[in-house]
């Protein structure tokens, strides 16, 4: 059995928006924990989502096409997916995948939320 090595934190700074905290790595094996994270981040009245990568280690392109699963599963819902702490290399990647044009990527939190 693979072994999960990311946490998820879910915030709601309020009734319309959630905050995802990442930490470790987003790839294959993050699936259920990830999807447990949208659940619990997505209420009735959550029109936005918000992801913290500051602390995340690793992602690999399995863990890009799980946010690619969430984008869907937002969008089903009305909702509107934002990212923030983003190292250089992963929003190169962002780029190259055009994942930036469906997710709003931002330089920090607050910029996020006002974005928001």
């Amino acid at each position: 059995m693979t072994e999960t090595t990311v946490s998820l934190n879910v915030r709601t700074p309020d009734e319309q928006t959630s905050v995802i905290d990442i930490q470790g790595e987003v790839t294959a094996s993050s699936e259920a924990a990830l999807m447990d994270a949208y659940g619990r981040a997505s209420g009735y009245r959550t029109r936005r989502l918000v992801l913290n990568f500051s602390d995340l280690e690793y992602m690999n392109s399995s863990g890009i096409g799980l946010l690619v699963t969430l984008l869907v599963r937002a969008n089903r819902n009305k909702q509107r997916l934002l990212a923030y702490g983003l190292t250089e290399h992963y929003r190169q990647i962002f780029e190259l995948t055009r994942l930036d044009e469906a997710i709003g990527i931002h330089a920090s939190e607050a910029d996020a939320l006002a974005a928001a």
